[in-house]
């Protein structure tokens, strides 16, 4: 079984323009987000730039890499619109169907990160994207006869309602609209802040359904991994059919996937924007680089359990000292020795 693990860059521009952009990643460079049936996404949103309202068909977590965003949702079948702030180092699950919009009101350009699943997706390894308005919106879809008596309109105003907004996908705000600019509800039910979550000698923390409970709807989780330069990650793998997706926020290093019959999967340097795919029940490590590396990674588990083949967790801690000396055919004396170096 081979299969292309290759970190890659967004390879496809969806849209750009003066509000800003969207890019994905295809199943052209990145075929394994096909075979694993996951899917991910980069929105970058220049100041005054606005993502029309919209919703997806897929489950997917969004991970603010730079920047502050103001962040609207609306859940199906709730009239009330939940506003939100997120900042650098937040993250937002945002389930299908969910209407959302993205605005920023700051003076610098935000990046978020989109990871989920692909499983219910159009087009593998992506997400689509339902827009209300617009020029590709839903609005416009629908004909006159139909929209004056959904919302009892004229013809004049139909008009204005479905066909006004000619601009697709991302706008450009001017200074007469005044978007909302504080959140309406209690954030922590809608964001998890991964900074706070980090404290001395912590490497990793984990965005869980035990800590976050809305994501037993959809069946995701996420983790955050900030390693100094010229550490190893000890090696995992998910014990529970999990597919995982890496993001690199920031540095360099390298990776090495092991898979079936222990065939190295990969090895490959790692740079900052690339995704990169572990299968499930694969191996994977890291190693960093001269300046660290970080990672933004999301798992098709809301409750991953991960196996460790290193570090204080590690099985080789846990197995008896005639096991080890058989399984890895070794004297008894070399067994201490390796049990004593398993930290």
């Amino acid at each position: 079984m081979e299969l292309n693990l290759s970190p890659q860059m967004a390879d496809t521009t969806i849209f750009e323009g003066e509000g800003g952009g969207y890019y994905t990643w295809t199943d052209a460079k990145s075929p394994a987000l096909v075979e694993a049936e996951l899917a991910a996404g980069k929105l970058v949103l220049q100041p005054r730039g606005f993502a029309l309202p919209h919703y997806a068909d897929s489950h997917k977590i969004g991970y603010v890499t730079q920047g502050t965003c103001t962040v609207g949702l609306v859940s199906p079948n709730n009239s009330e619109e939940k506003v939100v702030i997120i900042n650098k180092g937040e993250a937002i699950p945002v389930s299908a169907g969910t209407i959302s919009w993205w605005f920023n009101g700051g003076d610098f350009d935000v990046t978020l990160i989109f990871l989920g699943k692909g499983s219910q997706s159009y087009n593998p390894g992506q997400f689509n994207y339902f827009f209300l308005t617009g020029a590709i919106g839903l609005m416009g879809g629908f004909s006159t006869e139909f929209i004056s008596k959904i919302y009892n309109f004229d013809e004049s105003d139909l008009q204005k309602l479905a066909k006004s907004q000619v601009n697709p996908f991302i706008i450009k705000l001017g200074p007469e609209i005044n978007m909302p600019s504080e959140s309406n509800c209690t954030v922590g039910e809608y964001v998890f802040n991964f900074e706070n979550e980090f404290f001395s000698n912590a490497n990793t923390v984990e965005m869980t359904a035990d800590n976050f409970t809305m994501l037993d709807k959809i069946g995701l989780s996420a983790g955050v991994v900030k390693l100094e330069r010229n550490t190893i990650m000890s090696p995992s793998y998910s014990t529970d059919s999990a597919q995982r997706i890496f993001y690199v926020t920031k540095g360099s290093g390298r990776v090495q996937i092991v898979g079936l019959n222990g065939t190295q999967s990969l090895d490959a340097i790692l740079e900052e924007g690339q995704i990169f795919v572990v299968p499930k029940f694969f191996a994977v490590t890291q190693l960093t680089g001269e300046n660290g590396l970080e990672f933004f990674c999301v798992s098709t588990s809301p409750r991953p359990v991960l196996g460790q083949l290193g570090g204080i967790a590690s099985v080789w801690k846990a197995l008896s000292p005639p096991v080890l000396q058989a399984a890895l055919s070794i004297s008894p004396d070399f067994v201490r020795d390796f049990k004593s170096k398993i930290e």
